[in-house]
């Protein structure tokens, strides 16, 4: 997943249970109006891509009707655009509405749906209103755990997102061991040299410098430093 953009990630992760009810034509204007977002987003043409993406939620609403999947992807790319230029008022209800109709077309406990959860909490983190980030998150990784079981790497994402959220709250002895199990499902999954494992490592080292145990960040950079330069 790393190496797609936002806005096609947005895409893969919404559109997997696309129904026949979306005209062959008309998914590939689509796709075409969303490969456009994607180069916008990444050109930082924020407003040129605000209304493309305009166009692609049209194009899906008129031929799929209001609650299908790909309505749910191009309000969620939507939501992302004004996120990035801190519109989050504007951005709030299509995460929302993309939630519901996730929820709707997937049933509560999908995956996805969990996913529509951790981008709406990420909205509200980015702004500090971490007590309605807060269930959101764990109601996330309660589905993770469900549906991919609890050493899947889903599950560490987010343990990761909680655990961000009390970190930034102060709340430190919360936080370590949702980091410690987040990193260990990554070691486990993914193996002890991979990037995600860096990343759960310098995550962790924050933690401690915060909490001014250095001499235990230390370590964990110099592994992560390591494990970086190994990737290179």
């Amino acid at each position: 997943m790393k190496h797609l953009s936002a806005i096609k990630a947005a895409c893969v992760l919404l559109c997997l249970a696309t129904s026949p009810v979306f005209a062959e034509d008309a998914g590939v204007e689509w796709d075409t109006l969303n490969q456009e977002v994607g180069k916008l987003y990444r050109a930082g043409k924020y407003d040129r891509a605000v209304v493309v993406a305009k166009k692609a939620l049209e194009v899906a609403k008129e031929n799929a009707g209001p609650d299908h999947p790909k309505v749910a992807a191009s309000l969620n790319i939507l939501a992302l655009l004004y996120k990035t230029q801190g519109r989050y008022s504007q951005a709030e209800p299509l995460y929302k509405r993309t939630l519901v109709i996730m929820e709707k077309a997937l049933g509560p406990n999908h995956p996805h749906v969990a996913t529509s959860l951790n981008n709406l909490a990420a909205l509200y983190d980015i702004q500090g209103h971490y007590s309605q980030a807060e269930p959101l998150c764990k109601r996330a990784l309660a589905i993770k755990e469900k549906a991919l079981g609890p050493d899947h790497p889903g599950v560490a994402l987010s343990l990761n997102n909680l655990a961000k959220l009390y970190r930034a709250q102060g709340h430190y002895s919360q936080a370590e061991p949702l980091y410690k199990r987040a990193l260990a499902i990554v070691e486990k999954a993914l193996g002890p040299d991979h990037p995600h494992v860096a990343i759960a490592l310098g995550n962790l080292a924050v933690l401690y410098r915060a909490t001014e145990r250095d001499d235990e960040a230390a370590k964990l950079e110099q592994r992560a430093a390591r494990i970086q330069a190994i990737q290179r």
